[in-house]
C-alpha cells in the first residue's frame, strides 16, 4: 500500500516537528521527498520507513555523521549491505554498552530507594531526625 502523507501527518506520527523533518531532508538524512501538484511534500512508504529508522538511530545516540554515512551506503545499493551491517553492528555494541551502564546506574538508584525505605520503615526520617544508629552512620557514606 502506498501512502502519500503531508508533513503535518508525518510530524504527528513520528513525534518530530515539521522543522526537523525539513532539516532531515536538507541534510540528506532522508531521501528527497516528492511534492504534489500543489508543491507540498508528500511522504511515501519508503520515506516514512527511512524517517522511522533515522528517529531510532538518533534516539539510540548515533551521530548525524554516521547516519549520513549509512544513508550514503544505502544509496549505493546491494553492494554496500556488508558495510551497512558493519556500521549497524558497531552502533549496536555502543547501545549495548550504554544499556549496561544504565542498568548499573538504575541498580544504584534502586539501592538508594531501598536504603531510604528502610530508614522510613525504621521510623527514621533523615531530613528531620539525625542518624544515631552506628550501623547507619557507618553506611551513610555509601548512600548519602
Amino acid at each position: 500500500m502506498t501512502t502519500a502523507l503531508g508533513i503535518a501527518e508525518v510530524a504527528e506520527s513520528t513525534g518530530l516537528t515539521r522543522d526537523t523533518l525539513r532539516w532531515y531532508e536538507r541534510e540528506g538524512l532522508i531521501p528527497r521527498v516528492n511534492r504534489g501538484s500543489d508543491g507540498r511534500r508528500r511522504y511515501d512508504d519508503v520515506s516514512l520507513r527511512m524517517i522511522q529508522l533515522v528517529v531510532r538511530l538518533r534516539r539510540t545516540g548515533m551521530p548525524v555523521a554516521e547516519i549520513r554515512r549509512f544513508l550514503a551506503l544505502y544509496n549505493e545499493g546491494a553492494a554496500s549491505h556488508g558495510r551497512r551491517m558493519a556500521l549497524l553492528l558497531e552502533h549496536r555494541e555502543r547501545v549495548l554498552a550504554q544499556r549496561a551502564q544504565l542498568d548499573e546506574d538504575l541498580g544504584a538508584i534502586d539501592d538508594k530507594i531501598e536504603h531510604y525505605r528502610g530508614l522510613i520503615d525504621r521510623g527514621l526520617d533523615c531530613t528531620e531526625t539525625p542518624i544515631t544508629d552506628p550501623i547507619l552512620i557507618e553506611r551513610q557514606g555509601d548512600f548519602l
